[in-house]
């Protein structure tokens, strides 16, 4: 090599390692609460960029010159400042980001697993903050579920639009997640819903329509995220404890003596961070007397979250959340008699203890605009009765997930999952087992910055026992078999003006069956469940147009949100109620009163159509904060295959699907005038169209013995549920649900809380048999420092 090629080359390595030795860095943070924010990015053009690591701190090399720094963050307004970098210089810049202050701004991770603005996701989304939560007094997730709009939670069965109807503590087409991981059991593949760790919250996210092409199996109707809250730069302790009173039902009659049943609760929680650990430590303990005889509940509940940033590793994190409870009760399902729908039929009831635990480990890695993360979970259920029903269950899961955020407003998220589900043998259940395998990727792009285009595909396997996923693909008319089922999704959202945006999206879902659905055999009251090992998978898509426009009065800045939608499914799986004799025979005898019962079925084809309009907003009007929260959803569910002489009423033109009402009405106000704060919650449903015939009508089918020419009775409607045909029409009604609240604070600290749910005392049933709780009257103390 001569001397002039070797101080050529001297001289580019020169070069290329001055090119990009000028460094901008320092610390982004919330310039209000001065807590340092992770994940906003920071760049100088479309091609450098870099995000905030765990501890908020970025580093951005670049070349010398004049720039426009400029940082945003979903939730904030951007931050732009011109910088003159020189020649090796390090230049320290912090940046201190403003709130939008704006709903449409609202910060969601649910609709693509990334960070986005709720204007610009293409579905139906809503999100409930802890102040709702908390001036509730809420304490069961599925409680204040209800006064979302569009969703119902019956039996702990949740509805969203009308995608579920009536199915006792077994499968769910709505997957509940804690911290965007599956939270439902291995066994009955439910949502238990008292185990969720309200102390420890952030927001709950409600995504509506078939989202399985992100989440799998069990979100064909939906998803409810519940993320958890971790410990900001200044600590935080929150104390509540409350008591409360149930009035005398209306009508029916009041089994209790003395003046009333008490219900009682204390929830607390801490978040700190020490040196590079976040810490977070919850537990609630509940009591309750019950509103109907012998069905109370006891449980205690302890959670933690604890993340360790590396500081030697700009980006890594490591970190272990849990939560555990206890809790014992009894289990009512079935009224005596109308004129006594408190007390359960024979004066007994199921008592049970049962167990939760769940340990979620994880790793997440920050480097440049690229996330790696890998999480984990176990979750043990124990149930024990005196019934001698127990089971026990665990389910391990595991994602591997990587995003990339280019600065071209170009996301990528891809990842892997694996979930294993273990019925350790039992009376209940038998022994089982499943496991699910899958992969997803879903691209989110940006145009002209106002077009929002999101895309993603899911390839879902599942197994349980030998049963397994046979996926087909139609392509060009036929059907392409697959060893899994893949499902996609797709969807646009559209500025159309400054606080207009207009969106349309395509989801499918798919659903396989759960443990319990194929294989519980159990008994509830004069009921049974039985079994059905041949049940198959259900599939389903949504599609949704839909307009959200912003709007101000005064200081009240709020947004208008309706949407249209249709979801259709194939082989609807539905909890069905029939007689069930052995071998399959349609025979059905007055003495076969031991084979009624309920089991999940395939019953074909469903079809649902709706509008739903809904306004979300706070602010000041004059002197007065108000925060609202409401919605009307309108659904027309219908089979197009229904049987109506098998599964309806009986009624002539009857074709809708059972357990679902048409109309529902959700409206919570809250207003806050310097120390003193009023609340009013409302909930409207329509009656129930359709349930299933045999629960009302008093010859429920006849069985025709041709080779004798005679015919027999089958079970009279009152063994099952006494009064229910008699007082029908008290069941098949529309009705008005209201709660009213008043607090006080005291200093900064302190808030004391007068509540009173059903204010009127009404009486309804959620489904045929359940009548709900009478008025209850809640004194609560809230204390945070």
């Amino acid at each position: 090599m001569n001397k002039f090629t070797t101080k050529l080359l001297l001289g580019l390595a020169l070069f290329c390692s001055n090119l990009y030795s000028q460094t901008v860095e320092g610390y982004v943070t919330d310039a209000k609460s001065k807590d340092t924010i992770v994940g906003a990015v920071i760049s100088t053009d479309a091609k450098t960029a870099v995000t905030t690591d765990l501890h908020g701190f970025y580093s951005l090399k670049t070349n010398e010159g004049t720039y426009k720094l400029t940082c945003t963050m979903v939730g904030y307004k951007t931050f732009t400042i011109s910088l003159n970098l020189k020649a090796e210089e390090t230049f320290l810049q912090q940046i201190g980001l403003y709130d939008a202050n704006n709903p449409l701004d609202e910060v969601v991770i649910s609709a693509g697993k990334y960070e986005q603005k709720l204007s610009e996701v293409t579905v139906s989304m809503d999100v409930l903050k802890p102040a709702i939560i908390e001036n509730k007094n809420t304490t069961s997730l599925e409680t204040i579920m209800n006064q979302v709009p569009g969703v119902t939670v019956a039996d702990g069965q949740a509805s969203i639009r009308g995608g579920s109807g009536f199915s006792y503590g077994a499968g769910s087409r709505v997957l509940m997640l804690v911290d965007e991981m599956p939270m439902i059991s291995a066994d009955a593949g439910d949502i238990k819903w008292n185990y969720l760790p309200l102390e420890n919250l952030d927001q709950v996210e409600v995504i509506k329509g078939a989202s399985s092409a992100l989440f799998g199996s069990s979100a064909l109707n939906g998803v409810i995220n519940l993320r958890t809250a971790y410990a900001k730069d200044k600590p935080l302790t929150k104390f509540s404890t409350f008591y409360g009173s149930y009035d005398a039902p209306k009508h029916t009659y009041k089994w209790w003596k003395g003046s009333s049943q008490k219900q009682t609760g204390i929830n607390f929680s801490h978040a700190q961070k020490i040196g590079n650990l976040d810490f977070v430590v919850g537990g609630h303990k509940f009591s309750d007397d019950g509103f109907r005889m012998l069905e109370t509940e006891d449980r205690e509940r302890f959670n933690t979250n604890l993340r360790y940033n590396f500081k030697k590793i700009p980006g890594l994190a490591i970190g272990v959340n849990t939560n555990m409870m206890q809790y014992k009760g009894g289990l009512f399902f079935l009224w005596q008699n109308y004129d006594s729908a408190y007390i359960p039929q024979g004066k007994n009831i199921q008592r049970y203890n049962n167990t939760r635990f769940n340990v979620d480990p994880y790793i997440t890695f920050y480097k440049g605009t690229n996330k790696f993360s890998l999480r984990n979970r176990y979750f043990k259920t124990h149930n024990s009765n005196d019934k001698n029903q127990g089971s026990d269950a665990e389910l391990y899961y595991t994602e591997f997930q990587y995003q990339k955020r280019f600065a071209n407003n170009f996301n990528i998220t891809t990842g892997l999952v694996y979930m294993e589900q273990q019925v350790l043998g039992d009376s209940l259940y038998g022994k089982h087992s499943g496991k699910n395998i899958a992969g997803y990727v879903q691209a989110d792009k940006k145009f002209f910055n106002k077009l929002t285009v999101s895309i993603g595909i899911r390839g879902e396997f599942y197994k349980v026992d030998s049963a397994k996923t046979n996926g087909y693909l139609f392509m060009q008319n036929q059907s392409v078999k697959l060893p899994f089922q893949p499902v996609a999704r797709l969807g646009v959202n559209y500025q159309a003006a400054e606080y207009t945006f207009l969106r349309a999206s395509f989801g499918q879902g798919y659903r396989f069956p759960t443990i319990a659905e194929k294989f519980i055999s159990t008994a509830v009251s004069s009921l049974k469940v039985f079994p059905n090992p041949q049940l198959q998978p259900e599939r389903a898509y949504s599609t949704e147009i839909g307009v959200k426009q912003g709007f101000k009065i005064g200081g009240f800045k709020a947004y208008a949100d309706v949407a249209a939608f249709y979801t259709e499914y194939s082989n609807m799986i539905e909890f069905v109620f029939n007689i069930y004799r052995p071998g399959g025979s349609s025979g059905l005898f007055y003495e076969d009163i031991k084979w009624a019962g309920f089991r999940s079925q395939n019953v074909g084809k469903a079809q649902i159509t709706g509008l739903e309009t809904s306004i979300t907003g706070s602010g000041k009007i004059g002197p007065i904060n108000v925060t609202v929260f409401s919605g009307y959803t309108f659904i027309n569910p219908v089979a197009p295959n229904f049987n109506p002489i098998k599964d309806t009423l009986g009624l002539p033109g009857i074709n809708v699907l059972k357990y679902r009402s048409k109309h529902l009405i959700k409206s919570d106000v809250q207003l806050d005038y310097k120390f003193i704060s009023i609340g009013w919650s409302s909930r409207f449903q329509s009656k129930v169209e359709n349930i299933d015939r045999r629960f009302v009508q008093s010859v429920l089918h006849e069985y025709n013995d041709i080779a004798n020419g005679v015919n027999w009775d089958d079970i009279p409607s009152t063994y099952i549920l006494p009064g229910l045909r008699e007082n029908f029409p008290a069941f098949q009604k529309s009705f008005w649900v209201h709660d009213a609240r008043v607090s006080c604070n005291i200093g900064k600290n302190i808030k004391i809380s007068f509540i009173v749910n059903n204010v009127f005392n009404i009486e309804y049933q959620a489904r045929p048999g359940d009548m709900r709780a009478p008025t209850q009257y809640i004194g609560q103390l809230a204390v945070k420092i």
